[in-house]
């Protein structure tokens, strides 16, 4: 289904038409506070965020845009609500998209005032619409919250910006409930041809969030739909993008870097596996120039057969291990020197 949706073209970034999957996250810095912002933004790029968002809540952040685009690499959106002279001082400012919900910045007179500006300097408008927001006259229409209103008041809102002559939307429909959120995304594809933001909002913690994002974006990605994501998590923002990373990667939509993968531990483990697991996953962190699989595993029993998909591995022993490479042993090591073992071999894969 991406393949049939319109292109946008978001700073030097491309989405919709079948191109690859772009991931966002949102910086939580006071945007104004132009040297933090930048830092957090950079640590970001470093993670492998492709599109950043920051609030332009008031006069000082929406201004600050100019000056954080001096020193970041990806384009970067504006986040607006309610008043429109934000959005249009943002753009001024060199925001490469906003988002903003055209339905509560001040009637029709002001969506033509965002919209002649946008497409004055071509920025794009993402049209985002939340559950948490719905209008009542959809909750009363629809008895209650559901996925039916979210789409009607998200289509209703792009009209808004069509009837203005403007084409270049991209749209985003989320809600913290997962299946009411995948049902949404299920009815819009067969009603509008603009690309699509997905996420679940408010997901949650580390853990909750991430099972929440991580089914729900499974769900709505397996069927085609998508265009952008956001794992929206409460902390880290960087966290945001390895899980959405791997999220793209378990369902073959990304390709490059290392997969690691090791085994639950059992009653054979002789080893601090968790830990060494760990060590691993921080260590594929930075090879990302790598497109291969590396195990983990806890034992030298069943370590070889286990490890025989993967293209190298270590299986850990009574105080020595395995180094095992596509399913072969290769040698004996002490437990000791396993970690510095496999990275040797990831520094000289390719050599």
């Amino acid at each position: 289904m991406r393949e049939n949706t319109k292109t946008v073209k978001i700073g030097d970034k491309i989405i919709g038409g079948g191109n690859p999957i772009l991931i966002q996250s949102m910086t939580n810095t006071k945007t104004e506070d132009v040297n933090a912002t930048v830092a957090q933004i950079l640590q970001l790029e470093k993670a492998g965020c492709d599109i950043i968002r920051s609030t332009a809540n008031n006069e000082e952040a929406a201004k600050a845009f100019s000056k954080i685009k001096e020193s970041i690499h990806i384009p970067i959106v504006a986040d607006i609500h309610f008043d429109y002279r934000l959005a249009i001082l943002a753009m001024e400012h060199g925001a490469d998209k906003i988002r903003i919900n055209p339905g509560n910045i001040g009637g029709a007179e002001n969506i033509k005032k965002v919209v002649d500006t946008a497409k004055k300097y071509h920025v794009p408008i993402r049209v985002g619409v939340n559950s948490g927001s719905l209008e009542k006259n959809l909750i009363e229409k629809y008895g209650g919250v559901t996925a039916e209103g979210i789409v009607e008041s998200a289509l209703d809102k792009v009209r808004m910006l069509e009837e203005q002559d403007f084409d270049d939307i991209v749209i985003s429909i989320k809600s913290s409930d997962v299946m009411m959120c995948i049902k949404a995304h299920e009815l819009i594809v067969s009603q509008t041809n603009h690309p699509l933001h997905v996420g679940i909002t408010e997901a949650g913690t580390i853990t909750r969030g991430n099972i929440k994002s991580a089914v729900g974006l499974g769900v709505i990605l397996y069927q085609g739909i998508g265009d952008t994501i956001r794992v929206s998590l409460t902390g880290d923002p960087v966290n945001e993008i390895v899980s959405a990373k791997l999220i793209l990667k378990t369902l073959g939509l990304r390709t490059g870097g290392i997969e690691v993968v090791s085994c639950p531990t059992c009653g054979r483990t002789s080893i601090d596996l968790i830990g060494l697991a760990n060590k691993v996953e921080n260590l594929a962190a930075d090879y990302e120039d790598l497109n291969i699989k590396v195990a983990v595993m806890g034992c030298v029993v069943n370590g070889p057969g286990e490890a025989r998909e993967a293209d190298i591995g270590i299986a850990g022993g009574n105080g020595e291990g395995l180094l095992i490479k596509h399913g072969e042993v290769v040698k004996k090591v002490p437990e000791n020197e396993l970690l510095n073992v496999l990275e040797y071999e990831l520094k000289n894969w390719n050599k």
